[in-house]
């Protein structure tokens, strides 16, 4: 099996049979981002959430995927730096907190979908996941720590 190759900070010299990763003016050229499992452990967050509102399209999807802040999990991983509810994103939209984070519009369209489990708990989210997501803020002011 070949090993992944790198070309970083490659910038117009793309090289065939390598992932090609630079830093790029360019602005609103990506249509799709998928991040699963990852900015649970990105420290300087804001500023990757503008330069991802940046690259992207207008219309762009960015699917995430990120651990409930109640999960039992999330507090096992010292890798992880920062926790996240349906709610975490709504920093990004104007008129809430987004005096802090320089922006005059919301970045993005949120829609965010609560999942019960993963591995063998998963056979539970038939039940679970249409109750979980009647009322993210019912869910998550009284029952994330008794069934997180």
């Amino acid at each position: 099996m070949k090993g992944i190759r790198l070309n970083l900070g490659c910038g117009n010299d793309i090289l065939k049979g390598y992932i090609n990763c630079d830093k790029s003016r360019l602005d609103n050229q990506v249509e799709e981002i998928i991040i699963y499992h990852t900015l649970e452990h990105i420290t300087n967050f804001i500023p990757l959430m503008h330069e991802l509102h940046r690259i992207c399209k207008p219309g762009a999807i960015i699917k995430i995927k990120t651990p409930f802040y109640s999960a039992w999990g999330q507090f096992n991983d010292p890798t992880h730096v920062r926790f996240f509810t349906p709610y975490t994103f709504e920093y990004f939209k104007a008129g809430n907190y987004s005096h802090e984070v320089n922006c005059n519009k919301s970045m993005f369209v949120i829609k965010s979908k609560l999942v019960f489990g993963i591995g063998s708990s998963a056979k539970l989210n038939f039940l679970f996941n249409p109750l979980l997501n009647l009322s993210h803020k019912i869910y998550c002011r009284f029952f994330a720590w008794i069934f997180p």
